[in-house]
Formats: C-alpha cells, sequence, structure tokens
C-alpha cells in the first residue's frame, strides 16, 4: 500500500520511537498473498429504511457463509506475530489465526489513555458528506494512526449515519434515535461503548420534531438541520428524492429567518442553518416567518468530549451481544478494556485469499479474548481500513483493504502524540 512520511511528525518522534522500537519488533509476518479483492459497489443504506442493525457493511456485499464445525474445534493457531510501540502508549499488534474455518489476519492498535501526550479524536473530512481515504485525513490531521468509522449513505450524500462528536466543534452530526450505539470519551476522560442521545430543538417551538443534525435522510413527518459542517444544500437526495410537501427554511448568523420555501435548494453554501421538513412537518415549518428569529439548539446528552457511532455493541460487560455466526467479511471495531483504561482498535482482513474474513460472533470473541469489556462494531467491507506509524517512521495503510485500495470514507477516528517537550 502507498506510504507517505510527514516530516513534522518524524521530528518530534524519532527519538522516541528509535528507542523503543529496539529490541521489541518480533519476528516478521508471512508476506501478504495478493488476494482476489472483491470490488466495492454501491448497495443499500444499512438500517435505514428497514430498520435492520445486521448489516455488515456499507457496501451491501453479501459475504461468504462461515463452514459449519461439526463436533469440537481445535483451538485455533496464531502465527506470524508482529508488534511494535508506535508512540508511548500507543502499541501495533499483527498476526495470522488459523482455525476449523481457515485463516484470518488482524491488525490491533492498543491506546493506553491517560499516557500524557496521546489522544484519540474524530476524524473526518471537511464537510460531512466528503469522503476521503483514512490515510488522507490522517495526514490531513498531523495524527500518527486511525481507523475508519461509522456506516454511511455509500449510494447517496456519503454522509455518516449516526453520530460524530469532536473535542473541538462538539457534535458534528447525529440523530435523536435509531442510530446511537457509540464509543466516546467522557466529560471525565473515560473510554465508554453504549448508547448515546442526541437533543436537538428549535427553541419555542416544541411543535417541529426536529431529529436529525447535519443528517442523509430526513425522514417522513420529521425535520432535520443543516449547517455549515454540511457544507452546500443537498436538494431531494435528503428526504428520499420527495418533491412535494417539502419545506426548506434558511436561517441566518444572527438566527433569523430569511427563506421559507416549498423547495429545496441544491448546491448552495450553508452559512448559518437550513431546516428541512417533509409533511406535516413542512406544514409547521411553512409558519415560521420571514425575519422572525429562530434558534435551533443541539448536543450529545452527557456532552462527551468525542463520539462515533457504528451499527450494534459487540460485546457488553464482557458479555457477547450478536449471534450472527454466517456471513464473513472485513471488520473493524472498537473496544474498551477498562481494567487497564485502553481502547482496542481492531481490522480484520478479510475477501481475500489469505484472510477470510470474521463473523459477528467470532469478531465479539476476539474483542473478549483481547480483554475489552466493552466493543462496538464499526463499518466494515471494503472500508475497513488501519492506518499507522511503521517501524521506521513512515505512515501508511498497515491492513490489506479489500477492494485492493482504500475506500474514501466520510469519517473515522483518529490517534494523536504530542511530545512532552512541545
Amino acid at each position: 500500500m502507498r506510504s507517505r512520511t510527514s516530516p513534522r511528525l518524524l521530528a518530534a518522534l524519532t527519538t522516541v520511537l528509535a528507542t523503543m522500537v529496539a529490541g521489541t519488533l518480533l519476528s516478521a509476518p508471512s508476506s501478504a498473498e495478493p488476494g482476489r479483492p472483491v470490488p466495492g459497489h454501491d448497495g443499500p443504506r444499512p438500517g435505514e429504511q428497514t430498520g435492520d442493525r445486521t448489516t455488515h457493511s456499507s457496501d451491501g456485499i453479501r459475504g461468504k457463509i462461515a463452514p459449519r464445525i461439526l463436533g469440537r474445534a481445535a483451538a485455533p493457531v496464531d502465527t506470524g506475530w508482529l508488534s511494535y510501540p508506535m508512540a508511548p502508549g500507543l502499541t501495533f499488534t499483527q498476526w495470522d489465526r488459523v482455525d476449523a474455518r481457515g485463516t484470518i489476519r488482524a491488525y490491533l492498535m492498543t491506546a493506553q489513555l491517560g499516557t500524557p501526550g496521546l489522544s484519540i479524536d474524530y476524524l473526518g473530512a471537511d464537510e460531512v458528506p466528503e469522503r476521503k481515504p483514512v490515510l488522507d485525513m490522517v495526514v490531513e490531521q498531523a495524527a500518527i494512526g486511525g481507523v475508519n468509522g461509522d456506516f454511511f449513505d455509500i449510494s447517496d450524500t456519503g454522509a455518516p449515519l449516526g453520530i460524530g462528536a469532536s473535542r473541538e466543534a462538539g457534535l458534528i452530526h447525529g440523530r435523536t434515535s435509531g442510530w446511537n450505539a457509540a464509543f466516546s470519551i467522557s466529560k471525565a476522560g473515560v473510554p465508554e461503548i453504549g448508547d448515546l442521545e442526541v437533543k436537538a430543538k428549535v427553541k419555542g417551538h416544541d411543535e417541529l420534531r426536529l431529529e436529525y443534525v447535519n443528517s442523509p435522510t430526513v425522514f417522513a413527518r420529521r425535520v432535520g438541520i443543516f449547517t455549515p459542517e454540511w457544507g452546500r444544500t443537498s436538494g431531494s437526495n435528503v428526504v428520499d428524492g420527495q418533491k412535494k410537501n417539502v419545506r426548506e427554511v434558511v436561517i441566518n448568523e444572527k438566527n433569523r429567518v430569511v427563506s421559507n420555501k416549498g423547495k429545496l435548494s441544491s448546491g448552495k453554501k450553508i452559512q448559518g442553518a437550513v431546516l428541512v421538513g417533509r409533511d406535516k412537518m413542512a406544514k409547521r415549518l411553512a409558519k415560521l416567518k420571514v425575519g422572525s428569529k429562530v434558534k435551533v439548539n443541539y448536543r450529545v446528552a452527557g456532552r462527551p468530549q468525542v463520539a462515533l457511532t457504528g451499527n450494534r455493541q459487540l460485546v457488553d460487560e464482557r458479555i457477547r451481544t450478536v449471534v450472527d455466526d454466517s456471513e464473513m467479511h472485513p471488520r473493524t471495531a472498537i473496544g474498551v478494556d477498562r481494567d487497564t483504561n485502553s481502547v482496542l482498535f481492531l481490522v480484520i482482513d478479510g475477501r481475500q485469499s489469505f484472510s477470510r474474513g470474521y463473523t459477528m460472533v467470532e469478531l465479539a470473541n476476539l474483542m473478549i479474548e483481547l480483554g475489552a469489556e466493552d466493543a462496538l462494531n464499526l463499518d466494515g467491507g471494503g472500508s475497513s481500513t488501519m492506518v499507522g506509524l511503521r517501524p521506521d517512521g513512515s505512515l501508511g495503510v498497515l491492513n490489506s483493504p479489500s477492494d485492493g485500495k482504500q475506500r474514501p470514507v466520510p469519517d473515522g477516528l483518529q490517534l494523536t502524540y504530542t511530545p512532552l517537550s512541545q
């Protein structure tokens, strides 16, 4: 895979890495077989219309069915270990595992929170619907590692389906219900996995059901808000193509209504905020008069420092919460080890000859084995990507994305390290 080197990062980390890597690099893994990647393609919006929370990846590709194991399976055999510290408090490990179903290749970054200078934050492009390779976004943020994030609207707007919140901007996108299983870092700095709630309202207008903040779809009889973080208006793309019984209210930076129309605009730069309503909510929005003052409030309940959703929780208090042991896919997951105050970033390659991919059950089981009390499934398939520093200090893609190259995605999580001398 292509790699890049950030001079600023190398200058800060060369001394640290040179000392830490010495003597810690274990035997190199076997060479990656070229495999036969399955090209990605547009698919359904996971969970949006059907409520299906077991969708495996944004690409909608059906995975191979895991072989049924009769009788007691032999214990898995792990080989090809590679392990080294990327920075103080951050360790990378790679290995191959052979079991009765075949071979997988796993990649793990373990971040010990509380390590001075080490931080986790939301990772995203300049605008919510914009998609970029994870490596590009990590380089832009001068980070030292990252993984892909939430499931997203791959066939239309490109925007994430759920919640994203960063240390600097707070809530960037989200919805009040329906896609709220999340990884977060609390105000106190504690990593957590569980359902998060978005609070959103149009002040003084409780009759308006504001449920979406920079989300790819405003569903029937609902209201959504789009802010400058969204970029430009998207027309009927955000209302499933509906042209009638819709309403767009434009609010300027001074919280004044400057436009109220029954047609959704497209390609106009958002400078204040845009409210979009459907059906009976469109009729209620029509009552907001041009020139009137309208203020919108939204936040993640509890105001976490960082938040990112996936499609479902894998592990809760060391108990597996998924039962799907059929389809095998590339996977990305995040876990919390409360005993060590560590966050586990895990990627499993799949759809390739050297790595079959994992089922949801296998992914949850491995997270428990690695020490996670709680774990969350992030977007998989061709989206699964891990980026990080190599032993020589270069920044690159560490896994083998199943499309044969990085798939552009809208968000993820990043790891940064600032040496104490800075």
